[in-house]
């Protein structure tokens, strides 16, 4: 292989709509985006933050802060039912893809860990060729109303992964503004950042390039679309949802910047689509002549950054029981 078709890697950002909250649906039509990826010669395919089986957009709209509110409690229930659980299997057809197609997959999820309890966290695996879950990011801190329905993740999933030339790191929505939490990802060498979002232009369109210019990365961002004429019949309250909920939930916003910070392909608003672009790692090494944030631009003898990358648990054993 020469060394420019080495440096090249062909991504894949799917801006969908999910069948929302209802898990085995979605992830039936997020298997054939996968497939179309793959038919176009994508190595990686993003999918926004909490698609799997849906961003909690009837919090804002229906008294979500109320307390003890029945509704609630029923919105909240299906929720965890359709949440995803990787010890279950639930993302088994996503890893099969994976490795039938040779392609990698970073998606959001709202993941429940169903051997410790019934909270949720908005999480972003990271699927690669072989089918393996290589990362689990939950998210570091909801946002404003998310923390009604969310928990509080942790940074066990802050990790990088080798991608061809490239180094891949994630992060969910608002936690992209946290100047640590990027830190940790530019630290390990970071230069392929995906960043999922539920779905608006107004927070893709400025921190997108912001992000490329400051890590000397590519970020994509990937968000994603729903209607409320889209909301399936059988869920539950669906006579509520329809009544608060606002004509469009999520309107996009999909995009690509390079490691100069201008658009390669600029927000995609308002349907779905799948957005493809070549990536040259050569343009990585050209903007790091300048400025490398944890290369020769930092000063680690008097900056330095912790992480502590346990998994979060409220139980910690000191025999030797299960």
């Amino acid at each position: 292989m020469s060394t420019r078709a080495a440096d090249t890697l062909t991504v894949a950002l799917a801006q969908i709509a999910p069948i929302w909250l209802d898990r085995e649906a979605t992830l039936q039509k997020m298997l054939t985006w996968v497939e179309s990826a793959a038919r176009e010669g994508a190595s990686l395919v993003a999918f926004s933050e909490g698609l799997l089986p849906g961003y909690p957009f009837w919090v804002e709209h229906t008294d979500g802060a109320r307390f003890e509110s029945p509704l609630q409690k029923r919105l909240y229930a299906h929720y965890c039912d359709q949440a995803v659980q990787i010890d279950a299997g639930h993302l088994a057809p996503l890893c099969a893809a994976a490795a039938r197609h040779r392609i990698w997959i970073v998606c959001g999820v709202i993941e429940r860990d169903g051997a410790r309890g019934l909270s949720v966290f908005a999480s972003m695996v990271t699927i690669d060729v072989e089918g393996a879950i290589r990362s689990v990011h939950r998210k570091l801190m909801p946002t404003y109303e998310e923390r009604l329905v969310w928990s509080p993740g942790d940074a066990h999933g802050l990790r990088c992964h080798p991608l061809g030339a490239f180094r891949l790191g994630s992060l969910n929505c608002w936690e992209n503004w946290m100047p640590l939490a990027r830190a940790a990802l530019y630290a390990q060498g970071e230069s392929l950042h995906v960043a999922g979002w539920p779905g608006s232009r107004r927070n893709t369109e400025t921190i997108t390039p912001f992000i490329a210019r400051e890590g000397r990365s590519f970020a994509l961002s990937v968000s994603s679309v729903l209607h409320r004429d889209a909301l399936p019949h059988h869920l539950p309250e669906f006579a509520v949802l329809r009544d608060h909920l606002p004509d469009v939930m999520a309107d996009g916003g999909s995009c690509i910047a390079g490691p100069d910070g201008r658009f390669l392909i600029e927000p995609v608003v308002g349907r779905e689509e799948l957005l493809l672009a070549q990536l040259d790692h050569t343009r990585v090494r050209e903007e790091r002549q300048t400025f490398d944030p944890f290369g020769h631009y930092s000063r680690p003898e008097l900056l330095s950054l912790v992480v502590d990358g346990k998994r979060v648990s409220g139980l910690q054993r000191s025999d030797s029981g299960p």
